[in-house]
């Protein structure tokens, strides 16, 4: 039925009273939500009602629920499969119709979708009409899982713990200034990776990361075996302040890139393939010859990327004395790249953000989203992995 004919005069005057139509426009409104309820299962099930189809799954009736709505309590119908392995989004087991909403506004916000955007999807798709208001006030419920998911306790050792920062723009005191989410992924003893922390702090610093150190321990972190970074100035001794037994690994990629930074078009090709000699040496002493080949052949060209690779050479040859098969994850940061390309991805519609608390907001819905893929132990751990222990 369409919405002009609900208003029309004379469809009202086919009902008594207004409580007769208040009990029409709550049938209206159980229909709505049973279709919804339906389209949920056909997605689950991967066919429409009266198809064919090639699973041993099928529909097996309805059970009923009473949920809460605007018009109050009323009963709807629930379909059911034959395996029960249908979870309802739109009115999840054991919870109220507005519980359900609720978690379908938080997953649209935490893949990058506006409040605007998705008052519009909900009023598409589900024909519900949600304030922009609505939805902030929804989505800043979370604000308390971020403080109990930050604080909580964590494991007494991680295996490596890579390190990192990525910006954004946030507004402060009138105008827009340039912020920083500070992220720490920790390898676990099971082999299984974690976000352990987001901090929020102005441009990336050693100093800042102090803090950040400090608070991994005090959450019952005693000791990173090893730590992945990128060069930044002072950031080794910081670790080496807190966790004076962690190694400190410097991103051979971060290095990389800084190297090449200066040099000119028609040498890069061949300046990079000599570079890779270094960091795909077999031994450490293998890798000090290469470099000095390397030196050879590109020092009175380019000396400032034969220097910082001098200056550095302990702390970017660290991975060398780890089994073969391991070392690339510990020599390139690209565990964590890949975690901020996603925290981009879900966040590249948002130009800027209003206060911290959105910023902090929206990344943590992002990571949340990605690790909840994160149910594996990373590549070759059965094997060469395990014996990270017998190294350190």
């Amino acid at each position: 039925m369409k919405k002009e004919d609900l208003l029309n005069g004379d469809f009202l005057k086919q009902f008594k009273d207004s409580k007769e139509f208040g009990s029409f426009l709550e049938e209206l409104y159980t229909r709505g939500v049973e279709k919804m309820l339906e389209g949920e299962l056909d997605a689950h099930l991967g066919y429409e009602k009266h198809q064919e189809n090639a699973t041993d799954n099928a529909r097996n009736g309805f059970g009923k629920k009473t949920i809460k709505t605007k018009y109050g309590k009323t009963q709807i119908q629930v379909p059911r499969d034959r395996n029960a392995s249908f979870e309802p989004v739109i009115v999840p087991k054991r919870s109220h119709l507005s519980e359900g909403i609720e978690n379908l506004i938080v997953s649209l916000y935490a893949k990058g979708m506006s409040n605007s955007d998705i008052e519009e999807q909900l009023v598409e798709i589900y024909d519900f009409r949600v304030s922009s208001s609505v939805i902030s006030t929804i989505t800043d419920k979370i604000t308390d899982d971020i403080i109990a998911w930050q604080n909580r306790p964590l494991e007494s050792v991680y295996l490596i713990v890579w390190m990192d920062g990525i910006k954004f723009k946030v507004r402060e005191n009138s105008r827009v200034v340039n912020k920083t989410i500070y992220i720490a992924v920790g390898l676990r003893t099971d082999g299984k990776k974690d976000v352990l922390g987001l901090w929020l702090g102005k441009n990336e610093s050693a100093s800042f990361w102090m803090s950040v150190l400090t608070d991994l321990k005090a959450r019952g972190v005693q000791d990173m075996l090893i730590t992945a970074t990128d060069n930044l100035n002072g950031f080794t001794d910081t670790i080496r302040n807190v966790f004076p037994k962690s190694k400190t690994q410097i991103c051979v990629v971060h290095q990389i890139r800084n190297a090449c930074r200066y040099v000119v078009w028609k040498d890069k090709k061949e300046f990079t393939k000599d570079m890779k000699n270094i960091y795909n040496a077999p031994t450490k002493q293998a890798a000090e010859a290469a470099l000095e080949d390397f030196a050879t052949k590109w020092e009175s060209k380019y000396s400032y990327a034969i220097k910082s690779w001098r200056n550095n050479w302990e702390e970017l040859t660290v991975f060398f004395e780890f089994p073969l098969e391991i070392r690339k994850i510990i020599y390139t940061t690209n565990l964590i790249e890949n975690l901020n390309g996603k925290i981009r991805k879900y966040t590249k519609n948002k130009l800027s953000f209003p206060t911290d608390q959105a910023v902090m907001k929206s990344v943590y819905l992002a990571v949340r989203e990605t690790t909840k893929k994160w149910n594996m132990p990373v590549r070759n751990w059965g094997g060469n992995f395990k014996s990270i222990f017998n190294y350190i």
